[in-house]
């Protein structure tokens, strides 16, 4: 079978799923979304009771079943305190730090689903008036939104509905650069989920026979280390997560090649997956890189701790700035796709 993925339309879907706001906790919106995707499709799925969702393929084995997963939830934050000034106080969710937000537009979301847009500064962003506006620490009391509002106390924000717990979301700011690059906010994880949601979309156009009855798990809750823990059938032998390869010094990962995690931060993945998942890349003319990722867990992850007796692994495009303003290239969406296309028809990994 061969497989040529369409990484424009991908690239496409990708933008739309960055530009639905999905902090970790406010993820409602997009799961009916992709809901609705998987409608379209006539695709059977349920929804846990964490809020993400389980769309299923059936296969020709139906006593060995595999699940995929990729999360939808992203980093953002909430409102902490609302300052005398007018200026809001963010608690951060997810693992970042508050240099990668400086001067990012956001949407504040109130309890009553009323938005409105701010950006985040530093409380001594004005070099006219504060001597140590650059060498100031970037953290949770000099870190501020400033409110697109005509307000100059905590009243008058208040009168707007604005309150401690409302959700804030970073604008994506997606991009997509002569068809080559794509880059935004959020591509952790939402290029996974789209390459997914393509995969899907193939295989019931083209009325294709799954070799294993295959779930897809739209996780929520990853950022926070529990997206992908629970609602694993006990059928379920291999669980592969798809998610981002982190690049820096020291990585093999890049931009234009699949990566392949051979462990991270929780330890080793499944090793004899690993090695299916090389074998098939080098089978198929794959462009592949094999990584560890130090300070990294994923869904996969949280499985395992989780007392899931499953077979483990992790693969992903390779995503630059991993955790602020992300890019990938198209060769590594479409590696990444293929190479997903191809695991999801060869036989399981011999326990």
């Amino acid at each position: 079978m061969t497989y040529q993925p369409n990484t424009k339309e991908t690239m496409q879907l990708i933008q739309i799923l960055t530009e639905i706001p999905s902090p970790t906790g406010n993820t409602t919106v997009i799961i009916q979304k992709i809901a609705e995707y998987l409608e379209r499709l006539n695709v059977t799925y349920t929804k846990n009771h964490k809020g993400g969702l389980i769309a299923t393929l059936p296969g020709e084995n139906k006593a060995k079943h595999r699940m995929l997963t990729a999360h939808v939830d992203t980093l953002g934050a909430m409102v902490k305190e609302i300052k005398a000034d007018g200026r809001l106080l963010l608690s951060l969710i997810g693992g970042f730090r508050f240099n990668a937000i400086e001067g990012e537009y956001c949407r504040i979301e109130t309890s009553s689903r009323k938005t409105y847009s701010g950006t985040i500064l530093m409380h001594q962003t004005s070099v006219h008036v504060y001597k140590d506006a650059g060498t100031a620490e970037r953290n949770e009391r000099n870190m501020e939104v400033r409110i697109d509002a005509r307000v100059s106390s905590a009243e008058d924000v208040k009168k707007l509905g604005i309150g401690v717990g409302d959700f804030v979301s970073f604008d994506a700011r997606t991009e997509i650069v002569e068809d080559e690059f794509i880059k935004s906010r959020h591509l952790d994880d939402k290029a996974s989920v789209g390459m997914l949601l393509r995969l899907i979309e193939h295989i019931q156009k083209e009325k294709l026979s799954l070799p294993y009855t295959t779930h897809f798990l739209i996780s929520n809750n990853e950022e926070i280390g529990y997206g992908g823990n629970s609602n694993i059938p006990e059928e379920t032998v291999e669980y592969l997560a798809v998610d981002m390869g982190a690049l820096g010094d020291g990585q093999s990962s890049d931009e234009y090649t699949v990566s392949i995690c051979a462990k991270d931060g929780s330890g080793p993945y499944h090793y004899g997956l690993r090695k299916h998942l090389v074998a098939l890349a080098e089978k198929e003319e794959i462009a592949y890189k094999v990584d560890i990722y130090p300070y990294y867990s994923s869904d996969a992850s949280a499985a395992i701790h989780a007392g899931n007796d499953i077979i483990h692994g992790l693969l992903g495009a390779g995503i630059d700035a991993s955790h602020a303003y992300e890019r990938t290239h198209k060769d590594s969406l479409y590696y990444t796709e293929k190479l997903l296309y191809h695991y999801l028809f060869s036989e399981m990994v011999e326990e």
